[in-house]
């Protein structure tokens, strides 16, 4: 199960940096036309661009404390923050009639709450 565990943070940690330095380094206006960036659209470059920075961090927050040992706790947090985070994505998407990507974000969601019941479970790095 460790080792479910670790793989489920690791393939959520490259989806997060892939969203991450999508939404940080590629302009509004192109992301705006692609399949599942129409909302970015409607939101202000900030508000993109700090969720690119929080999923960038996310990714970060999924792997890294465990691979240091430097306060290991924060991996099954960010799985919890990032369930927060597929929620918001889950509804914007659901707004905007686009149902496949909302499947998608549940899909992220799940992976999301798998390491999070491991790790705040018996499969902690603390136990």
């Amino acid at each position: 199960m460790d080792l479910a565990l670790w793989i489920a943070a690791g393939l959520l940690a490259v989806v997060a940096v892939t969203g991450g330095v999508t939404k940080m380094f590629i302009p509004t206006e192109k992301l705006a036309v692609v399949r599942g960036g129409g909302w970015t659209a409607d939101a202000g470059v900030g508000f993109v661009k700090t969720l690119g920075v929080l999923e960038f961090l996310a990714a970060a927050g999924l792997v890294l404390p465990a691979v240091l040992g430097i306060a290991p706790v924060l991996v099954p947090v960010t799985a919890a923050c990032w369930i927060l985070l597929m929620v918001g994505a889950m509804i914007t998407h659901g707004r905007r009639g686009e149902f496949a990507l909302a499947g998608l974000n549940l899909v992220y969601l799940a992976v999301a709450a798998f390491i999070a019941w491991g790790r705040f479970g018996t499969w902690s790095f603390t136990g």
